[in-house]
């Protein structure tokens, strides 16, 4: 498989993002050596809140969230995802499957060793953060599920998805600054559009990127639906903090916070919010106002 990484450069002119970038070196399921990037803003010794991003986008989608998190005198953490931002990509679209970037994350997780985590999961962020919660409780202190959700293939999707699905195949431009001002409510800046294509100087680095829509579990004997129902089965046993934060005009996962509060523990009493007016990227549509509740929740107000 070959290995890609952006160039430096592509990242110059991005405003908006003033974090020393990290880097940290991760084993893949072979033993191939990759390099991941993330954010770590705030105190070292404080709690700290690991942010996962989603399609197709980086940590460029929580900038917004970080100053609110470390004001708060809290350390937040954002990694790139492989295939994304400012880590490595592989070319081949066949290097990506679910079970490899759970995989991925946990290595940044214990190359790090990240303990009492708090999770924020938007997107890919949940399919595979909740996952990550689910096989390895003992990291994580609470979680907030923002716009996500743990498909095992065993319900339809929403009809906006398999739209998505197809265009995200057969769209000759695919660029994430559109996507992203496609499923927000709130209107872009070319600045922030600028950002989110950073990563992407042309189509060879956009494999995981096309990639990642078709690994979502559509039907029931998808390679990964079998593994998210396990999840599901020790999601019901996890009895810590859950938070869930919706936007009302998401179409991909609006609703889907009723099936999270029922099915674990955790989030019985908790404060859960549906934000009015916004969209799939909830990062984008109310950040500072995801910040303050992630910053409350951690506080334990």
């Amino acid at each position: 498989m070959t290995i890609i990484r952006t160039p430096e450069h592509r990242f110059e002119s991005v405003t908006d993002y003033p974090f020393e970038p990290h880097y940290v070196d991760i084993r893949d399921l072979d033993g191939t050596p990759l390099r991941m990037h993330y954010v770590d803003e705030g105190p070292r010794d404080a709690p700290i809140v690991l942010m996962l991003h989603g399609e197709p986008t980086w940590s460029f989608l929580y900038r917004k969230i970080i100053p609110v998190l470390t004001a708060a005198g809290q350390r937040a953490i954002a990694p790139d995802l492989v295939g994304f931002g400012r880590s490595d990509k592989f070319a081949e679209r066949s290097a990506y499957t679910y079970a490899r970037h759970v995989a991925w994350a946990y290595a940044f997780i214990a190359a790090l060793d990240l303990r009492e985590l708090t999770l924020i999961c938007q997107d890919w962020g949940g399919l595979i953060g909740l996952r990550l919660v689910a096989e390895h409780p003992e990291r994580f202190a609470r979680v907030i599920a923002a716009n996500t959700s743990l498909p095992t293939g065993d319900r339809p999707m929403p009809p906006e998805f398999a739209e998505w699905q197809r265009a995200s195949q057969e769209d000759p431009v695919f660029s994430a600054g559109e996507i992203v001002q496609r499923y927000s409510s709130l209107p872009l800046s070319i600045a922030a559009r600028s950002g989110y294509d950073a990563p992407f100087p042309d189509e060879s680095y956009k494999a995981a990127a096309r990639e990642f829509p078709m690994l979502v579990p559509t039907t029931p004997n998808d390679p990964a639906s079998e593994p998210n129902r396990r999840a599901w089965d020790l999601l019901a046993q996890f009895r810590r903090p859950f938070l869930t934060v919706f936007g009302d005009q998401d179409p991909f996962s609006s609703g889907g916070e009723r099936v999270l509060q029922k099915r674990i523990p955790g989030a019985a009493g908790q404060p859960h919010r549906v934000l009015s007016g916004v969209g799939h990227f909830i990062q984008e549509d109310a950040g500072e106002e995801l910040g303050r509740i992630a910053a409350s929740f951690v506080a334990g107000r």
